[in-house]
């Protein structure tokens, strides 16, 4: 059964510039060559993975602030095609709004 070689009969050539070293002076880079301390170069940290990173898009199970009161504007009529005679759009009207409050509801059951 042989064994491996160490001390001064290790010798090791550089997988980058082709000389001689021993072989416990030659390090591996990160891409697994066996290189000198002259031709030695470590990874660039642009070739690392970008972290994942995303962003808030909505909140979990809001909660509007009770008693805020809204508008909600809902168009105005003969704004389409279908409220059009041929090519001509009919005349505007007065724009319809809708109103509407949250508010705290109480139920009695008897």
């Amino acid at each position: 059964m042989s064994s491996y070689a160490y001390g001064k009969k290790a010798w090791g050539i550089c997988d980058q510039c082709g000389q001689r070293f021993l072989l416990n002076s030659l390090r591996t880079q990160w891409n697994a060559l066996k290189v000198c301390q002259e031709c030695y170069d470590p990874k660039h940290p642009q070739l690392e993975p970008r972290r994942n990173v995303s962003d808030a898009i909505a909140l979990y199970q809001p909660r509007p602030t009770p008693d805020d009161q809204f508008n909600v504007f809902l168009g105005q009529i003969g704004d389409s095609a279908i409220g059009s005679i041929g090519m001509i759009p009919e005349s505007l009207s007065s724009p319809t709004v809708a109103y509407t409050f949250t508010g705290n509801l109480t139920v009695t059951i008897t």
